[in-house]
Protein backbone atom coordinates (compact mmCIF):
# COMPACT_ATOMS: atom_id res chain seq x y z
CA UNK A 1 0.00 0.00 0.00
CA UNK A 2 1.50 3.41 -0.85
CA UNK A 3 0.82 5.85 1.91
CA UNK A 4 1.48 9.69 1.89
CA UNK A 5 4.00 11.48 5.19
CA UNK A 6 0.09 12.54 6.14
CA UNK A 7 -0.41 9.19 6.38
CA UNK A 8 -3.82 9.01 3.59
CA UNK A 9 -3.79 6.22 1.01
CA UNK A 10 -2.53 7.11 -2.51
CA UNK A 11 -4.20 4.03 -3.86
CA UNK A 12 -7.16 4.73 -6.45
CA UNK A 13 -10.20 2.75 -5.10
CA UNK A 14 -11.60 0.79 -7.95
CA UNK A 15 -14.66 3.08 -8.41
CA UNK A 16 -11.65 5.61 -9.32
CA UNK A 17 -9.91 3.64 -11.45
CA UNK A 18 -13.51 2.53 -13.25
CA UNK A 19 -14.46 6.23 -13.62
CA UNK A 20 -10.95 7.06 -15.04
CA UNK A 21 -11.58 4.30 -17.79
CA UNK A 22 -14.47 5.58 -19.02
CA UNK A 23 -13.21 9.16 -19.63
CA UNK A 24 -10.68 7.78 -21.37
CA UNK A 25 -12.84 5.76 -23.65
CA UNK A 26 -15.04 8.94 -23.48
CA UNK A 27 -12.41 11.37 -24.81
CA UNK A 28 -11.18 8.24 -27.48
CA UNK A 29 -15.18 8.28 -28.59
CA UNK A 30 -15.25 12.60 -29.04
CA UNK A 31 -12.30 12.68 -30.68
CA UNK A 32 -13.50 9.86 -32.97
CA UNK A 33 -16.28 12.42 -33.60
CA UNK A 34 -14.17 15.09 -34.19
CA UNK A 35 -14.10 17.11 -31.07
CA UNK A 36 -10.92 18.45 -29.87
CA UNK A 37 -10.19 18.18 -26.31
CA UNK A 38 -9.33 20.85 -24.02
CA UNK A 39 -9.43 20.06 -20.83
CA UNK A 40 -9.58 17.34 -18.33
CA UNK A 41 -11.38 17.43 -14.96
CA UNK A 42 -12.08 20.82 -15.01
CA UNK A 43 -12.36 22.25 -10.99
CA UNK A 44 -12.87 25.40 -9.42
CA UNK A 45 -14.61 26.16 -6.39
CA UNK A 46 -18.49 25.47 -7.61
CA UNK A 47 -17.92 21.86 -9.03
CA UNK A 48 -16.04 19.96 -11.81
CA UNK A 49 -16.67 18.95 -15.38
CA UNK A 50 -15.56 16.31 -16.72
CA UNK A 51 -14.47 17.30 -20.22
CA UNK A 52 -14.08 20.20 -21.66
CA UNK A 53 -13.95 19.87 -25.61
CA UNK A 54 -14.73 21.85 -28.84
CA UNK A 55 -16.79 20.29 -31.33
CA UNK A 56 -16.42 22.26 -34.66
CA UNK A 57 -17.05 25.92 -33.10
CA UNK A 58 -19.59 24.74 -30.28
CA UNK A 59 -17.55 24.45 -26.71
CA UNK A 60 -19.12 21.25 -25.42
CA UNK A 61 -18.88 20.21 -21.39
CA UNK A 62 -19.61 17.09 -20.92
CA UNK A 63 -20.64 14.50 -18.01
CA UNK A 64 -18.98 11.17 -17.83
CA UNK A 65 -21.04 8.58 -16.27
CA UNK A 66 -19.87 5.11 -15.59
CA UNK A 67 -21.16 2.11 -14.55
CA UNK A 68 -21.27 -1.67 -14.68
CA UNK A 69 -24.30 -2.31 -14.64
CA UNK A 70 -28.23 -0.52 -15.03
CA UNK A 71 -29.41 -1.78 -11.75
CA UNK A 72 -30.08 1.39 -10.34
CA UNK A 73 -30.71 2.94 -13.26
CA UNK A 74 -28.89 4.43 -16.51
CA UNK A 75 -25.93 6.16 -16.04
CA UNK A 76 -27.50 9.56 -17.66
CA UNK A 77 -29.78 9.23 -14.61
CA UNK A 78 -27.36 10.04 -12.33
CA UNK A 79 -27.00 13.18 -13.75
CA UNK A 80 -29.56 14.65 -11.57
CA UNK A 81 -30.88 18.54 -11.08
CA UNK A 82 -28.34 19.23 -8.58
CA UNK A 83 -25.60 17.62 -10.73
CA UNK A 84 -26.66 19.77 -13.88
CA UNK A 85 -26.46 23.00 -11.33
CA UNK A 86 -23.25 22.12 -10.33
CA UNK A 87 -22.30 21.25 -14.38
CA UNK A 88 -23.80 24.54 -15.48
CA UNK A 89 -22.21 27.03 -12.61
CA UNK A 90 -18.72 25.40 -13.21
CA UNK A 91 -19.35 25.52 -17.15
CA UNK A 92 -19.76 29.46 -16.22
CA UNK A 93 -16.72 29.70 -14.23
CA UNK A 94 -14.77 28.23 -16.99
CA UNK A 95 -15.88 30.74 -19.69
CA UNK A 96 -15.43 33.46 -17.29
CA UNK A 97 -11.73 32.62 -16.60
CA UNK A 98 -10.81 32.21 -20.02
CA UNK A 99 -12.90 35.04 -21.15
CA UNK A 100 -14.91 33.18 -23.34
CA UNK A 101 -18.51 34.76 -22.53
CA UNK A 102 -20.71 34.91 -25.44
CA UNK A 103 -19.18 31.60 -26.81
CA UNK A 104 -21.88 28.40 -28.25
CA UNK A 105 -21.95 26.25 -25.62
CA UNK A 106 -24.04 22.97 -24.99
CA UNK A 107 -23.84 20.24 -22.30
CA UNK A 108 -23.50 16.29 -23.22
CA UNK A 109 -23.56 13.61 -21.28
CA UNK A 110 -21.44 10.05 -21.80
CA UNK A 111 -22.46 6.76 -20.64
CA UNK A 112 -20.34 4.83 -20.02
CA UNK A 113 -21.14 0.44 -19.13
CA UNK A 114 -18.29 -1.51 -18.19
CA UNK A 115 -18.89 -5.77 -18.93
CA UNK A 116 -16.00 -7.50 -17.66
CA UNK A 117 -13.23 -5.63 -19.80
CA UNK A 118 -15.64 -3.87 -22.65
CA UNK A 119 -16.84 -0.45 -22.49
CA UNK A 120 -19.73 1.17 -24.26
CA UNK A 121 -20.22 4.52 -24.80
CA UNK A 122 -23.55 6.21 -25.53
CA UNK A 123 -23.24 9.86 -26.24
CA UNK A 124 -26.52 11.79 -25.64
CA UNK A 125 -25.02 15.28 -27.20
CA UNK A 126 -27.27 18.46 -24.95
CA UNK A 127 -28.59 16.52 -22.61
CA UNK A 128 -29.48 19.33 -20.76
CA UNK A 129 -29.74 23.38 -21.05
CA UNK A 130 -29.02 26.32 -18.56
CA UNK A 131 -32.89 26.94 -19.00
CA UNK A 132 -34.03 23.67 -18.24
CA UNK A 133 -32.62 22.79 -14.84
Amino acid sequence: MNVNVEGKNDMKTEKQLMGEMGEDAACRELAEKGHRILQRNYRCRLGEIDIISLDGDTLVFTEVKTRSSCAFGTPAEAVNYRKRKKIINSANCFLKEQKLCGFLCRFDVMEVLRDGEKLSCRHITDAFSEGGI
